[in-house]
């Protein structure tokens, strides 16, 4: 069998390896489904702003009244003497008890109740935020290691087909050697291309086995055979300058950042109602047996109004309003900062698709020019033009070139998502994936209203 023939076959059989793993294998978007559903760190993210969702309620109710009911039971024994002539003495056991109910109404406060009320929805927003970069965070990672696997189980591949080449080669050369052919030399030289084969191969599966644990990591499942994905540019916008735009509007860290500066202005709003007065209503009802005497009783109704105006704070309260006001030009300061990091960031992920794109192109090209080399170096050592070493070295060229390829294809898939990541469009919605959204407005929309209970909402 001649070594074109031993390629011919290995070529058909990698080719059947792919075709028979496919129908068992997984696709990316299925991969990501499953991290989105099952993250932890997604589902942590979610908790947090549910958690964030109760702020909410607890602004609001500045605005509704306290009521208290209190109550008391007791012993006691009085003694009297009188001290006129003829002076006695009286002795009483009794048992003191009362119960009462006290009624606190907030008339004003400065307007601190909407401040709070408005910073607390605004905490939601940015949380939210928090959740969708997240959410990007995640299925980033998931498309990133989906893609690592592809690579590693290809270049495993290319290594395993390259070794039963080389060792047909071997095999041919040893005869050659046999028949006085060729040298030691020639025989030798293709031992120690053989040797390096295996010591690559190696290398290959050990960076297979890191890549199906990150695998695991991040989606959940150890993987089996993934099916080759394909980049996701035809969500891309028309141009570079589109996506800065979209970026600018969709980017969930600018957006939470913007959020944070409202935040940081409500803050300043907040401390500087203190300065403000207070107005509160308070009424109460009491009831008490057996206070003095015994079977007496009493009965006690009062309603009150309160102002509190604060006319000197020693210089605390001044303090926090003019931190709030340095922590609110910080949060804008941060906030042209972040601006400038996305607008950094998409450049350089559309930068980099369209590198690897290029690179893609161009292994194609240099694999098809690589096995024209090969196949005639290999014609012209038949005829003694070449050497054992020239056709190595060509054989070489062409795994090389193999490689290149898949690990361009494997960098344009990842950096498509990149770009979709550092616009802001890169959700389970966008990708169009085949799980449930998880929904951040239901469980606000339950709770947002809530005066009672403790137990958390059903999700």
């Amino acid at each position: 069998m001649t070594v074109t023939k031993t390629y011919l076959l290995s070529g058909i059989a990698l080719a059947a390896f792919f075709v028979t793993g496919v129908a068992r294998a997984e696709t990316i978007n299925g991969a990501l489904a499953r991290a989105y559903a099952s993250s932890p760190d997604l589902n942590a993210q979610r908790a947090s702003l549910r958690a964030t969702d109760e702020q909410v309620p607890r602004a609001k109710s500045g605005y509704l009244p306290r009521v208290s009911a209190s109550s008391s039971l007791g012993k006691a024994n009085s003694n009297f003497y009188s001290g006129s002539v003829g002076g006695s003495t009286s002795d009483y056991n009794t048992t003191p008890r009362s119960f009462g109910v006290t009624v606190s109404q907030n008339i004003y406060n400065g307007d601190r109740t909407g401040t709070q009320v408005e910073g607390a929805e605004k905490s939601v927003l940015a949380s939210r935020a928090g959740l969708r970069a997240a959410e990007q965070q995640v299925l980033l990672n998931g498309a990133t290691q989906y893609m690592n696997v592809v690579r590693d189980q290809a270049v495993v591949k290319l290594r395993m087909a390259n070794i039963d080449v080389l060792k047909e080669q071997l095999r041919q050369t040893q005869d050659r050697f046999n028949v006085g052919e060729v040298t030691r030399t020639d025989v030798a030289q293709v031992e120690a291309q053989l040797a390096a084969a295996d010591a690559d191969l190696s290398n290959a599966e050990a960076n297979l086995e890191s890549s199906r644990a990150g695998y695991q990591q991040v989606i959940g499942v150890a993987p089996s055979e993934l099916v080759e994905a394909e980049p996701v540019a035809k969500r891309f916008p028309a141009s570079v300058a589109d996506a800065f735009k979209a970026a600018d509007g969709e980017h969930p860290q600018l957006q939470a950042s913007r959020i944070n500066v409202e935040i940081a202005e409500s803050q300043v709003r907040l401390i500087l109602g203190e300065f403000k007065p207070t107005v509160d209503l308070q009424g109460s009802a009491s009831k008490s047996w057996d206070q003095r005497y015994p079977d007496d009783s009493g009965h006690e109704f009062r309603l009150t109004g309160q102002i509190n105006l604060l006319l000197y704070d020693a210089g605390e309260v001044s303090a926090r309003s003019r931190a709030a006001k340095e922590t609110l030009g910080q949060r804008q300061l941060e906030s042209d900062s972040v601006r400038e990091q996305v607008r950094a960031g998409v450049a350089a992920a559309w930068s980099q698709y369209e590198t690897a794109t290029a690179r893609v192109k161009s292994a194609k090209a240099q694999i098809e020019a690589a096995t024209i080399a090969l196949n005639g170096v290999r014609e012209e050592a038949k005829v003694g033009q070449r050497t054992t070493l020239d056709v190595l070295i060509s054989d070489q060229s062409l795994l090389s070139a193999r490689v290149n390829l898949v690990t361009a294809q494997r960098d344009r898939v990842v950096t498509s998502y990149q770009v979709l990541s550092a616009i802001g469009r890169l959700s389970s919605g966008n990708l169009g994936l085949s799980v449930k959204a998880y929904d951040p407005v239901a469980h606000y929309e339950v709770t947002k209203g809530r005066t009672t209970g403790t137990d958390t909402p059903a999700r």
